[in-house]
């Protein structure tokens, strides 16, 4: 695992949240990532679509190689919430810490109840080394389970990706950038690009040896051109080695 991390041209990126290593994000959900350099068959299709974009995508997948994006069953919703909220602007190990120190006030459970959760002492929170706004966003998101607005795997697959986004950043504490990895690394879609994320932007302008990096709106439109596959795109994004296009001045279309 240490060796595949290693060899991640950009192992950490400034995000929404704060600053997060990305291969920790699968981590995040509970996704393990296999230690082999294989490519699941259900990127195999999404590398050759993105190699025929242009020639500066073909260089870059043959540069970093195979997708190795993790593929995963559907996880709740509920929980890969709460654990968004935990990650946020820290370090994965504290945001584990925390999440194992919340669990353990409900053992046997497996994961806190929401109505537990909504009844859970705001002290007991702080406890666990929530802040009083993280505290605050885990209670609204524990109550609108409770209310049905945060949905079960069942209902939340049911649903298009806009929709969950519109529904769940209602939630205090929850931005759009969380629901993306939650859709992204939670239900395993293949086709988000979270065009707000820095590493995202930042390795599009690497790719392209542009001056500046797109902004979120310029990034949305950019990446049209990559679906159905923008999840893989992003991936791809994340690791652009950071003199890819030195000296270069790459037309963006």
């Amino acid at each position: 695992m240490q060796e595949l991390l290693n060899k991640a041209c950009v192992c950490t990126r400034a995000v929404l949240c704060g600053r997060v290593v990305l291969p920790q994000i699968a981590f995040l959900w509970g996704v393990r990532m296999s230690a082999e350099p294989e490519m699941p068959v259900a990127h195999a299709r999404a590398v050759e679509s993105l190699k025929t974009v242009d020639a500066r995508w073909c260089a870059l997948i043959n540069d970093v190689g195979p997708c190795l994006h993790p593929v995963t069953a559907a996880q709740d919703p509920f929980q890969a919430l709460i654990k968004g909220v935990a990650y946020q602007q820290l370090h994965a190990k504290a945001g584990d810490a925390m999440v194992m120190r919340l669990r353990a006030l409900f053992p046997g459970s497996g994961f806190p109840d929401p109505q537990a959760l909504v009844e859970l002492d705001d002290q007991a929170l702080r406890g666990c080394g929530f802040s009083a706004s993280k505290s605050r966003a885990i209670k609204a998101i524990a109550a609108a389970r409770v209310a049905g607005l945060v949905p079960d795997v069942s209902e939340a697959l049911t649903l298009s990706d806009d929709a969950l986004i519109a529904r769940l950043t209602q939630l205090p504490g929850v931005g759009r950038w969380t629901v993306e990895m939650m859709l992204i690394y939670g239900l395993g879609k293949l086709d988000v690009m979270p065009a707000s994320d820095f590493g995202v932007c930042e390795g599009y302008r690497r790719l392209y040896g542009l001056n500046l990096k797109p902004t979120p709106k310029a990034m949305t439109l950019l990446a049209e051109r990559f679906a159905p596959f923008r999840t893989v795109a992003a991936w791809y994004l994340w690791r652009v080695p950071v003199n890819f296009a030195v000296g270069e001045q790459v037309p963006e279309a």
